[in-house]
């Protein structure tokens, strides 16, 4: 299980600030009152612990429902870098879990690598083209990750 992502060097502008706060601020207390949709995106709450601080932290995320579990993208709309919930996630991999709809769940995280990421970015953005776009801002992979019920 292993974490790999790689800052890139170039990418677009990672929204930041009041946008995400405002973002966060309307999907975020919508998710955890149990809408699983809007927009035509699934959202979830991730929930980690900082990689450095060691805190619990908490990120609403478009995910995209897998089997028995579901995809997230560290698209980071497409940064230089990947998003600060990445590296909580690849520090702390055994201590994530999400809500999903009003469901709870402790999660495995696992970043997918070769045929396997493939398969899911291309089931990603075919269904959202967004995230197409994303990686087309930047030169590094956008990882994909994996969260599976314990």
């Amino acid at each position: 299980m292993t974490f790999e992502g790689r800052k890139g060097t170039r990418g677009g502008k990672q929204l930041g600030g009041p946008v995400i706060r405002t973002i966060n601020k309307v999907v975020g207390p919508l998710v955890r009152l149990g809408m699983k949709s809007a927009l035509g995106f699934h959202f979830l709450i991730l929930t980690t612990i900082g990689a450095k601080s060691g805190q619990t932290r908490s990120t609403p995320l478009a995910c995209f429902p897998d089997g028995d579990g579901w995809l997230v993208v560290a698209s980071a709309f497409g940064s230089v870098n990947n998003p600060a919930w990445y590296y909580n996630v690849a520090a702390h991999p055994d201590r994530v879990s999400i809500q999903y709809g009003r469901r709870h769940y402790d999660v495995v995280a696992e970043e997918l690598h070769g045929d396997d990421r493939d398969r899911a970015w291309t089931k990603i953005t075919t269904s959202k083209r967004e995230f197409a776009g994303y990686a087309e801002k930047t030169d590094r992979l956008i990882p994909v990750i994996r969260l599976t019920p314990r």
